[in-house]
Formats: structure tokens, C-alpha cells, sequence
């Protein structure tokens, strides 16, 4: 009996510490377009929209939504984040100052645009690696698909949902999201 308590204490010990070491979106840094440092636990109690884009998609008008949305919302503690990657048939080709001039001429976009990363393969920043694996964040384990793929963080830096990239960042389950939880 007491090699059974001890055997099951033990158990007890490594989940709880296994537990305590997971990783939160809070733990990681970027850079923004500008080169700046920028850590995401600056965004504690904001729920976030993560989405990896591209110039020269089809899906690039996302755009426009996703700056409407952060407009409507951002007061509400929401803030969308722009990641520019390259991996798609050449969508992103351009530098992080090209990428930025872009987005602000053609599309007004005021929130956050992170520098150019690798959004999958042996390149893919620990961010993405985090939001694409299940065993780190607990929700989703998949590939990101295309670019203006979506995901969901909740107020406590938990992934809530991957949203796959044809569905509009205006999408009722989207607002329903961003006012309800």
C-alpha cells in the first residue's frame, strides 16, 4: 500500500510539473516590422487574433476586414497581429519595410505587423511551432494551410481555435469570439 501512495504521489509530481511548464502565448518574443522587440505578454487580458499574411494572395483584401475589425473592437481589448510570411508560392516576396509600405498605402492598416517569419518546415518561428502543435498548445495540432490563416488567444494567452484562411476575419463565429468569449 505505501509503495502504491508513493508510486502515485510520484505520478502526481511530474504531471503537476509537466503542467506548470507549459507555455502560454505570453512567453514569446517578436519583432515588429520596424526591427523593434516586442513581447507578446505586453497583450495580457487582450484576446488575439494571430494571422499570417502575405502581398500578393488572393486573400490579401483580408486586409481590409482585419483593419475594419480592429478599429471596431481594439477598444474592447482585442488586437489583431499580422505575421508576413513568405511560404506560399512566392506570396510575400517582399522586405519588411517593402511589406509595411504596402499595408499602410493600399489597406490603412494600423495594428500590429510583426517582421517577415516562417510560418512552417524546418524554419518555422517558435510562435507558429507553439500554435501549430497540440502537445504545446493543448488545442490544435495541424499545418497552417495558406496564408491568412487565423488563430484565437484568449485573455490568458491560451489558444482558443485555428480558423482556416477562406473564412472572413468578419465571420459571426469570429465576432461572436471577440464579444462573448
Amino acid at each position: 500500500m505505501k509503495k502504491i501512495l508513493m508510486t502515485l504521489i510520484s505520478a502526481l509530481a511530474i504531471v503537476y510539473t509537466a503542467g506548470s511548464q507549459e507555455k502560454s502565448f505570453y512567453d514569446f518574443t517578436v519583432e515588429t516590422l520596424t526591427g523593434e522587440t516586442f513581447e507578446l505578454s505586453e497583450l495580457k487580458g487582450k484576446k488575439v487574433m494571430v494571422v499570417n499574411t502575405a502581398s500578393k494572395c488572393g486573400f490579401t483584401p483580408q486586409y481590409e476586414i482585419l483593419e475594419k475589425l480592429y478599429r471596431q473592437y481594439k477598444n474592447m481589448g482585442f488586437v489583431i497581429i499580422g505575421f508576413p510570411a513568405n511560404n506560399f508560392l512566392n506570396q510575400e516576396p517582399g522586405t519588411n519595410s517593402e511589406i509595411e509600405e504596402f499595408c499602410t498605402q493600399n489597406y490603412g492598416v494600423t495594428f500590429p505587423m510583426m517582421a517577415k517569419i516562417s510560418v512552417k518546415g524546418k524554419s518555422i518561428h517558435p510562435l507558429y511551432k507553439w500554435l501549430t502543435t497540440k502537445s504545446e498548445n493543448g488545442v490544435f495540432d495541424g499545418n497552417v494551410s495558406w496564408n491568412f490563416q487565423k488563430f484565437l488567444v484568449d485573455e490568458n494567452g491560451r489558444l482558443v481555435k485555428s480558423i482556416a484562411p477562406r473564412e472572413k476575419p468578419d465571420s459571426p463565429e469570429i465576432i461572436s469570439w471577440i464579444k462573448n468569449g
